[in-house]
């Protein structure tokens, strides 16, 4: 279960991408992802998957890969195709997959007309809530396949703790009034 290591990195993403966001930093390239095409009269992805955000959500795996080896009881724990690595490499190949790993799930989104920010309230709502919170997961399996072949069972296990961690986090930002709704 090393493999739940990479996963650490992903922490960069957000760590990079919030001040960014808040500040509204870097706005010319605040560009839809999908540059606005739409299929069938709607958005591929919508206005909230940017080219900012993309370059940023990269940038920051791959910076905290980057310091996080350079703690040595890190870096030994790694699987061994990581360790040798580079970490530029894999943290921006993490990041990459947080990335692509949110699109499938926005594109569905957009075919159900359902807003970007919002949820439906049904059965499969839930299910989109659920795949929303650890839709990296499947990303960073894909995008980290050049240098580690992530085994089934840790990336169920990191699905499961990353759409856990990420539904409390929600729920704490709600809380604290950083979030309009809990989920």
């Amino acid at each position: 279960m090393s493999g739940l290591l990479v996963f650490v990195a992903v922490l960069g993403a957000p760590v990079l991408h919030a001040p960014v966001l808040a500040l509204d930093l870097f706005k010319p390239l605040k560009v839809p992802l999908d540059f606005g095409a739409t299929i069938g009269g709607r958005r591929v992805f919508g206005d909230n998957k940017t080219w900012r955000g993309a370059i940023f959500m990269v940038l920051g795996p791959a910076l905290a890969a980057l310091l996080l080896t350079r703690w040595p009881a890190y870096r030994d724990a790694l699987p061994d195709d990581v360790a040798a690595a580079a970490p530029l490499l894999w943290g921006a190949l993490v990041g990459l997959g947080v990335v692509v790993g949110e699109l499938p799930n926005s594109f569905l989104k957009r075919r159900l007309d359902i807003a970007p920010g919002t949820q439906r309230r049904s059965l499969g709502g839930i299910a989109l809530i659920v795949l929303d919170q650890a839709d990296l997961v499947p990303g960073v399996w894909l995008c980290l396949a050049p240098v580690y072949v992530l085994p089934v069972a840790t990336a169920a296990v990191a699905f499961v703790a990353v759409a856990v961690v990420h539904l409390l986090v929600n729920v704490i930002g709600y809380a604290i009034g950083a979030r309009s709704s809990p989920l």
